[in-house]
């Protein structure tokens, strides 16, 4: 958990972040979970600046979450949520708008907030280990990975790896999510193919926020093997009806109007949508380019018109 006093250093922008200053590309190793989910239009615009057009169809469009463990980084060992809201288009192209990001590295979340234009936050990632799959609510049971020191082999009836995220903030913490994965025997001399080894790149738009005003764009090019598993089971104690923004007024906000509590809030929405396809990342480097300024799109009839 991060002290007061890093959080105070951190809000006025004086952490130091000595690893990032050889970059960029700045590179990640680890492992991660990336799983897409169909996130509801309403939840997403809460996110997306009025300037952008949300990708959707039939009131849907495609969200979800990155989840990793980085093992070597500019900031060193640390974990990482991202929230993405949904893809956004700017011609000519579409990205992802990450809602919020959680990581347990005071040096990354400044870097995030400070040169990436992210609406990074502090948190801790508690990993236990849970009994077979009870009753808990919510999004379908996982097939995953070694991600944060956890096996990926898949059984109903086996142990779960639980993982508790939740936001620091000084000296007060608040509760995020848990996310279920499943524990393997780690001693199974036959070890799972981890998938062919790809290559691609993950582009992203961030930006117009109190650090950034302006509208970002920038990609990680990744290099991993990949392999499809089933979507991580994820929950939220204290949320039983997700809360759905659906009213024009949200449609015109974007992230700026939402209060801090009503973005985490909506974050949680979006982790709780349908979960719909998961690949595994294991043998993770990722490069990640600095971000570049780019000019929202917006036609002449759409001026002082929101639309998606």
């Amino acid at each position: 958990m991060a002290s007061s006093k890093q959080e105070e250093e951190l809000e006025k922008g004086r952490t130091p972040c000595a690893g990032y200053k050889h970059g960029p590309p700045w590179v990640f190793k680890g492992s991660a979970l990336y799983q897409l989910h169909l996130v509801k239009a309403s939840t997403a615009r809460a996110f997306v600046p009025r300037d952008l057009r949300l990708v959707e169809a039939f009131g849907y469009t495609l969200g979800g979450m990155f989840l990793a463990r980085y093992h070597d980084s500019p900031a060193g060992a640390f974990d990482e949520l991202v929230v993405i809201a949904g893809i956004v288009w700017n011609p000519p192209t579409s990205c992802a708008w990450a809602a919020r990001v959680l990581v347990n590295s005071v040096e990354a979340c400044r870097h995030g907030r400070k040169e990436v234009g992210l609406p990074s936050h502090v948190a801790t990632f508690s990993k236990t280990e849970a009994s077979a799959l009870d009753n808990k609510p919510l999004v379908k049971s996982n097939s995953f990975l070694s991600v944060l020191g956890i096996g990926s082999s898949v059984s109903k009836q086996e142990n779960r790896g639980e993982i508790e995220i939740s936001e620091t903030k000084g000296s007060s913490t608040k509760h995020l999510c848990n996310i279920s994965l499943p524990l393997t025997g780690s001693n199974n001399k036959h070890h799972k193919w981890m998938g062919p080894a790809i290559r691609m790149s993950l582009p992203s738009f961030s930006g117009q926020t109190e650090d950034h005003p302006d509208l970002l764009k920038y990609s990680c090019q990744v290099e991993c093997r990949v392999l499809p598993v089933k979507p991580a089971r994820i929950w939220n104690s204290g949320t039983t009806d997700t809360q759905e923004y659906s009213d024009g007024k949200m449609n015109n906000a974007g992230p700026n109007v939402l209060a801090d509590s009503d973005a985490q809030s909506q974050s949680i929405s979006v982790l709780l949508s349908k979960p719909i396809f998961a690949l595994e990342f294991s043998s993770l480097r990722m490069h990640v380019d600095a971000p570049k300024i780019v000019v929202p799109h917006r036609k002449k009839k759409e001026v002082g018109y929101s639309s998606t």
